[in-house]
């Protein structure tokens, strides 16, 4: 077997042989194989930008919202409360928000707050709610509670506990 290695055969004429098979194998493998793969990111890329335009057109404010991710500002209950209600045009008069102190506990910090609703329908409270945690990502809603307001359809109270960790 050592003999192999010795004979100048091998070198001449097998080395050359499988060196020149590599840009046939390029060619004939990998570049179609690229092309393909080109082809499929290409088709899903437009499938995104249709999607991403279907979106926008669904939901235009969603722009404001990421103009504003863009800014980092430090998290406080009342701008966070008010500025997502206003997106959700939900009055001032219809909100009330009680936050508590930041708390430390094992090394994180931690805010806690109280929201009510007032009269609002289910899509602005769920449209509140999903904007206000897409916003803030470490904010948690740990607790809600729907009271139907009698005589009225689509009109609930609702109670939120947010808890904020820094």
């Amino acid at each position: 077997m050592k003999e192999i290695y010795k004979n100048p055969a091998l070198y001449y004429i097998l080395a050359p042989a499988i060196l020149a098979l590599w840009p046939l194998l390029i060619w004939g493998v990998y570049l179609p194989a690229a092309e393909h793969n080109w082809q499929v990111e290409k088709s899903q890329y437009g499938k995104g930008q249709n999607i991403i335009t279907e979106i926008l057109a669904l939901d235009p404010d969603r722009l404001k919202f990421a103009d504003s991710n863009s800014a980092s500002v430090e998290f406080d209950y009342a701008s966070a409360i008010e500025k997502t209600a206003g997106l959700c045009r939900i009055p001032p008069t219809n909100y009330r928000l009680s936050s508590g102190i930041i708390i430390t506990s094992g090394g994180q910090k931690s805010q806690s707050a109280k929201v009510g609703l007032k009269g609002v329908d289910v899509t602005k409270f769920a449209k509140f709610l999903s904007t206000i945690q897409l916003r803030w990502a470490n904010l948690q809603c740990s607790q809600v509670k729907l009271t139907k307001k009698k005589g009225l359809p689509d009109t609930w109270d609702v109670d939120l506990n947010f808890k904020y960790y820094y």
